[in-house]
């Protein structure tokens, strides 16, 4: 039987296709999750006064299709490490809404350790956090919105398979050092006054001025703000006095913070 010619080319295609399934998912043997940063990297790193275990900051900017990853350098201010050009994004300048408006979202969020996927379809991801405290305060729906490769989007941020390799990378070395999550700021462009003057009329500018203030303390001081909900809005290293968690649509604690709220 094993003579036929047929059956035989059937059986030797058997372990060929093992091994090229295998090598789409692994290289030299190495899991994609697990590959090791490149030596280009490393070197930014150290000249940056930075390190791979360094706390980091990401920060993406839709209408430049900009995503930036910032280190911290040693105890201090953080620094960009580099500057990665968004393969694709999907939906329009403006925050999320509903599930399959096909918008990616806007606004401040926290990534952790178990928001990370490396099983994805779409070769290596992590979670927004989408909807966050804010996006639930407004009863904002939305599941599964990512930054992953593969270059294709619906809601999501889509980079080359390069690209969130090294940025996954980047991420995974990160919590290996205990640091407990990282922040993900999304932005519809760089929040500065020119940008936002050109957008008086649109129906988010209060929402975008409300995002300008986290913008801003991260600008003038290179440390990621704080960010909390109460109020309806964003607000930006403020702790409640009881200790009790900040109510998202409650007044917020303490003087000159309250400004009122607008439902987009």
């Amino acid at each position: 039987m094993l003579n036929h010619p047929v059956r035989r080319r059937t059986l030797l295609a058997v372990p060929a296709l093992a091994a090229l399934v295998s090598a789409c998912s692994t290289f030299g043997g190495i899991p994609r999750d697990k590959l090791p940063l490149s030596g280009a990297a490393l070197t930014n790193l150290r000249d940056l006064g930075s390190s791979p275990t360094a706390p980091m900051l990401v920060r993406i900017f839709k209408e430049s299709s900009e995503l930036e990853v910032w280190k911290q350098a040693g105890a201090g201010a953080y620094r960009l490490f580099r500057t990665y050009r968004i393969c694709k994004w999907s939906g329009t300048l403006g925050p999320k809404f509903a599930e399959g408006d096909g918008q990616a979202p806007e606004g401040f969020y926290t990534v952790t350790p178990d928001m990370m996927n490396p099983n994805s379809k779409l070769y290596l991801s992590f979670n927004t956090g989408f909807p966050n405290k804010y996006d639930r305060a407004y009863g904002r729906t939305g599941s599964n919105l990512m930054v992953h490769g593969d270059c294709r989007s619906v809601g999501c941020y889509a980079m080359t398979d390069d690209q969130i390799r090294e940025i996954y990378g980047l991420a995974r070395e990160t919590f290996a050092a205990g640091n407990q999550s990282f922040q993900l700021e999304m932005y519809p462009f760089r929040m500065t006054e020119e940008n936002l003057g050109r957008r008086a009329d649109s129906p988010f500018l209060g929402f975008w001025r409300n995002l300008k203030e986290g913008y801003d303390i991260f600008e003038n001081e290179r440390r990621p703000a704080i960010w909390d909900v109460c109020d309806g809005r964003y607000v930006f290293n403020v702790t409640n006095p009881t200790g009790k968690p900040l109510e998202p649509l409650a007044a917020c604690p303490g003087p000159g913070l309250a400004a009122g709220a607008t439902q987009l």
